[in-house]
């Protein structure tokens, strides 16, 4: 297949990383339906020149596009499509799942002759807007290769990490260092306040040196000065990926310690309200 601006592209999942790919697939005159669970998300992006797509037409698209939260929410709209699938077509999954997951579902894609490439991606919803995320990819090299086009105007860099489910691997381990840092990074600026440190002035003291990344210059000055809206990264969603970090140390028998200690405080402050909140927020559970 040829994958260029006239291929029909569908794309389902229209949250905070779906409706900014999908807008910049427009903005590069690309032939977008979108769908999601709750229609009204689709509505900027219909105003933008979108289609509207109901999942029966699914067989219409050559490439299908999906942004979803979690291994269920992927499951359950695969399931849906799965009947309107045909041989040929593309699934690209930008979103973030299990590894054991994504082998299942590239096998029952398989079965109907469908490639399946996951693609999770890192950069938040900055990186989504400028079209500046990084994209690990993992299946078929020449599906990967055919997919640049669209991967262009997404992001900065793809990179193939392997067969399928090691594009999930690899953002497993992006997810890992990002959140159990984020944890580390509210220590140190709970310390510093403590100690008397203007902590507002932590980021750009420290930009550059080794302590430095795009978490610290991110996260320090939200948790200086207690900005948590908008949000950029869901406490859950960090809590979801660690989780499926420690599983699969598991399945290998692993120990990662450093992991599990973030996990526990992430999933406390998760469940002490904070679900839906910033990242930002976990400073709250440092500073009691």
């Amino acid at each position: 297949m040829h994958v260029n601006q006239q291929t029909p592209i569908a794309f389902l999942g229209m949250g905070l990383m779906g409706t900014r790919m999908a807008s910049r697939l427009l903005q590069a005159g690309y032939r977008v339906a979108v769908w999601n669970r709750s229609p009204h998300a689709c509505e900027a992006l219909i105003q933008q020149g979108a289609q509207s797509l109901e999942l029966k037409e699914i067989e219409n698209y050559p490439v299908i596009l999906t942004c979803l939260a979690d291994d269920q929410a992927v499951q359950n709209v695969f399931s849906q499509i799965q009947p309107n699938l045909k041989a040929q077509q593309i699934i690209v999954d930008f979103s973030s799942l299990s590894v054991a997951a994504t082998l299942n579902l590239a096998q029952a894609a398989q079965q109907q002759g469908v490639t399946w490439i996951d693609s999770p991606v890192s950069g938040g919803t900055m990186g989504a807007e400028q079209g500046s995320l990084v994209i690990f990819a993992g299946g078929d090299a020449a599906t990967i290769q055919q997919l640049a086009p669209i991967y262009q105007v997404l992001s900065q860099r793809v990179t193939r990490m392997g067969e399928s489910g090691t594009g999930q691997a690899t953002k497993i381990c992006n997810q890992l260092i990002v959140a159990a840092n984020s944890t580390l990074i509210a220590e140190a600026v709970a310390l510093a306040d403590q100690a008397g440190v203007d902590t507002t002035l932590l980021a750009p003291a420290l930009a550059g040196g080794f302590a430095d990344s795009k978490p610290f210059q991110i996260l320090a000055p939200r948790m200086a000065t207690d900005t948590f809206e908008p949000v950029q990264w869901k406490v859950q969603t960090l809590s979801k990926d660690l989780n499926n970090a420690l599983q699969l140390a598991q399945s290998f028998n692993l120990k990662i310690p450093v992991a599990q200690k973030a996990l526990l405080q992430l999933q406390a402050h998760q469940e002490n309200g904070f679900a839906e909140k910033d990242l930002a927020t976990i400073i709250k559970v440092i500073e009691q």
